[in-house]
Parts: structure tokens; sequence; C-alpha cells
């Protein structure tokens, strides 16, 4: 079982700059394949993008060149680096992790708003 726990949301201004992070228990982290999701109000949760154990990089169309994904196998933490944000990114923000299991931590609230 592995728990996870984002932190980071709040409000930001359209063009500007937020840090999520992803804390996960557990000692077997460096294994995981650890991803960040989002869902805005009415819409299915989404891809943002993943990260492997092995540093390998994906990521969804909309936040290419935006957005890096970067994790620190030391402390168990993944984080999220979102750049040029506009209010589209407006959603809750979830980390996953994914092994032999599928574990999401519970979410937090990024709104981009003048």
């Amino acid at each position: 079982q592995v728990q996870l726990v984002e932190s980071g949301g709040g409000l930001v201004q359209p063009g500007g700059s937020l840090r999520l992070s992803c804390a996960a228990s557990g000692s077997i982290f460096r294994l995981y394949v650890m991803g960040w999701y989002r869902q805005a109000p009415g819409k299915q949760r989404e891809l943002v993008g993943t990260i492997t154990s092995g540093g390998s990089l994906n990521y969804a169309e909309p936040v290419k060149g935006r957005f890096t994904i970067s994790r620190d196998n030391a402390k168990n933490t993944v984080y999220l680096q979102m750049n040029s944000l506009t209010p589209e990114d407006t959603a809750v923000y979830y980390c996953n992790a994914k092994l032999s299991g599928s574990y999401w931590g519970q979410g937090t609230q990024v709104t981009v708003s003048s």
C-alpha cells in the first residue's frame, strides 16, 4: 500500500507558476512510475504526464513546454513545475503511483484566475 500526499496548489494569476509536490510513503518509491493527472469541473480526469523509475518523461500535448515533472527518490517525492499557467489549467491535480497496483493521492486544487 502506498500513501500519496499532494501539496502546493492554490490560486495563481494567468501567466504565473506553481510547483506541486507529491510525497509518497514506502521504501520502493524509486521503482514506481509516477504520474500527474488533473480533473476540471464537469470533465473527466486526464493525464498530465508521467515519469518512470529511470526518469523517462511523457507529457500530454496541452502541457508540453510549460510543465515539467521531476522526482527525488531520496525524498520519496515527485514534483510538477507548472509555468505559463492559463485558466484552462484550472483543475484538481492528482498524483498517481503505479507498480503492481495503482494508487492515488487526495488531490490539490489549482485555480488560475485574475
